[in-house]
């Protein structure tokens, strides 16, 4: 692959990742909600999700999966019903996704459960699958060896999309101290939980 195509490549998927979706939503809700070095775990799930839909479009499934609709409606509907659950929890300050009366107490969510709650967004997000069927063929040479060029730019994808999450969540950790300072720790729960059931109507309806 030419540093030409990168050169487009490269700024093409920044702006795309950078501009507010599900994901981000949900990297800042959690940055928001259980900091940024735990936002990590959901990331890395994130990673993995974007990573496998990136190579499943590449491949040809995403085609495979648009012949049986069923499968993928009903896997992004318990999704967003999911997501929806944990938005509800966290508008009536309840959960351990909420954030504690105390900014610094109270348990935290578990490592796995973030993980698989950026894994399941990833990849039951249809305007992912959609959006890689679109971007990446363009970026695709004929003529040069398919399997080394994909997984450039699957390596490009992943490290814009760590760099755009790291921004949202930071994002969301400056709102709860802005917040926190004035005791709005209700409202933040609020805020926080109304973005989360957004995501996951988001994912079950788009």
């Amino acid at each position: 692959m030419t540093w030409a195509t990168l050169s487009i490549f490269i700024p093409t998927f920044l702006f795309v990742s950078l501009t507010p979706g599900m994901c981000m939503t949900l990297a800042m809700v959690l940055g928001m909600t259980q900091g940024v070095k735990r936002t990590l775990w959901m990331m890395i799930g994130e990673l993995l999700g974007v990573g496998l839909v990136a190579a499943a479009a590449g491949a040809g499934v995403a085609a495979l999966m648009l012949r049986q609709p069923e499968l993928f409606t009903a896997f992004k509907w318990i999704g967003g019903a999911y997501l929806a659950y944990l938005g509800i929890m966290m508008w009536r300050s309840r959960g351990r996704m909420a954030i504690p009366a105390e900014l610094d107490a109270g348990p935290a969510a578990g490592r796995l459960q973030l993980a698989i709650q950026g894994f399941v967004t990833a990849v039951a997000n249809p305007k992912g699958w959609a959006f890689f069927m679109v971007l990446l063929p363009p970026f695709l040479d004929s003529s040069r060896p398919l399997g080394s060029q994909l997984v450039l730019l699957i390596a490009v994808i992943l490290m814009i999309e760590f760099v755009s999450m790291l921004v949202y969540a930071t994002g969301g950790k400056t709102l709860r101290k802005t917040l926190g300072k004035s005791g709005n720790v209700r409202l933040l729960n609020r805020i926080a939980g109304s973005l989360m059931i957004g995501v996951g109507l988001w994912l079950a309806l788009g």
